[in-house]
């Protein structure tokens, strides 16, 4: 999930080298929630930054919903505090962009 079209389409091109399906996407936070109750994914990538809903908040709701969540959070703002908050509201590890696809094989 990220508000960026660029680092979006950079991510699903080179997920097809990990050999993965992207199952949805969103733009935004309230975004993010709705699809993942819609298509219940294995795993997700979310931005730090996007509009209508941060993602720390969107992953905190997806995780009250959904203990079991697998939650990346993924952004170009690397700021220790957010990357605390996000690991404290439920999301299970922080990749800086921009991502090489190794990185979630």
């Amino acid at each position: 999930m990220d508000d960026s079209v660029f680092g979006a389409k950079n991510l699903i091109k080179d997920d097809r080298a990990i050999r993965r399906r992207v199952a949805g996407e969103a733009g935004d936070g309230l975004t993010a929630i709705a699809e993942f109750n819609r298509v219940k994914p294995d795993i997700v990538l979310m931005d730090i930054t996007m509009p209508q809903m941060e993602g720390i908040e969107a992953v905190e709701r997806i995780v009250r919903q959904h203990a079991d969540a697998r939650i990346v959070m993924v952004s170009s703002v690397g700021y220790q505090e957010n990357i605390l908050a996000a690991l404290q509201k439920g999301a299970k590890h922080f990749v800086q962009k921009p991502v090489k696809p190794e990185v979630f094989v």
